[in-house]
């Protein structure tokens, strides 16, 4: 467990096995992230950068290392302004109205996205819907390159979505951006397990907010075992209303560890059957 420094003084840091943002964003003394979560994080969205000492330029808390002896500071004028700036640039250009605590720092840092005025960059562009099971929605994808990395080497193997185009035209998309049911996916969904933003999405979500029957907070969770085979993953069963709305697995399961196939995931219908 590595020292954190905390305040405009700093602190010295101990063991170097662990990033400097090693706890939930937010809690004393630590940064704000909007990627932080349970895959290995690609520093892409730059609002939880800090000062480190000796070091030219601000570093992303969330992949920078911590070493013996080095002190970090977390909250300099320096680091505040430049998370301002950034929540500002990706406010200006994304919805983040499904990302946790988006809104909550944008008011702490005194961010105004609006400052830019009516003919700055967005995406806008609609919902992408070509599968029954869940939506790209590029207006809030901040390309942070999680589902990316869970697609291939961190989790699945399976390389079905990459980057395509370059600088702003950039999106996350199958190979010859083709359809997701014309791609290698195999619809295990644990690219949306690590979206943290909402622009990978169930498309019961999807659908229940378009109709304004959502309601996150009036959901229980339950957490079970998996019934579809012998490895034992544990699933969380979100209901409202009495019918399950979508499955998502614990981050902190030693079994599976957030991951689960496409049976796990989306085969919950039977259960609803009366």
């Amino acid at each position: 467990m590595i020292s954190r420094c905390c305040g405009r003084s700093g602190r010295r840091c101990g063991t170097p096995r662990s990033a400097v943002l090693g706890r939930p964003p937010g809690t004393p003394s630590n940064p704000p992230s909007t990627v932080w979560g349970p895959s290995r994080e690609k520093n892409a969205c730059r609002v939880c950068v800090v000062e480190v000492e000796g070091a030219r330029t601000l570093a992303p808390a969330c992949s920078r290392r911590a070493e013996p002896g080095v002190e970090v500071r977390t909250d300099t004028e320096r680091a505040r302004h430049s998370r301002k700036v950034v929540l500002e640039l990706l406010a200006s250009s994304v919805d983040l109205s499904t990302t946790p605590r988006a809104e909550e720092w944008i008011k702490e840092y005194g961010a105004e996205p609006d400052r830019f005025g009516p003919d700055a960059a967005r995406v806008n562009e609609e919902p992408k819907v070509d599968n029954d099971l869940y939506v790209w929605d590029y207006d809030k994808c901040i390309l942070c390159y999680k589902c990316v990395d869970v697609c291939g080497e961190q989790w699945q193997n399976t390389f079905a979505i990459a980057v395509g185009g370059r600088g702003f035209d950039a999106r996350i998309a199958a190979e010859h951006d083709a359809a997701l049911t014309d791609s290698a996916c195999v619809y295990c969904g644990n690219c949306i397990e690590v979206c943290p933003t909402g622009a990978l999405g169930f498309k019961s979500e999807f659908d229940m907010r378009a109709a304004g029957t959502w309601d996150a907070a009036g959901q229980t969770g339950t957490t079970a075992v998996c019934a579809y085979c012998g490895v034992g993953c544990n699933v969380t069963l979100h209901v409202q209303d009495n019918e399950i709305v979508k499955v998502t697995s614990p981050h902190d399961n030693p079994v599976t560890h957030g991951n689960l196939c496409i049976k796990g995931r989306f085969g919950y219908q039977h259960v609803q059957q009366r």
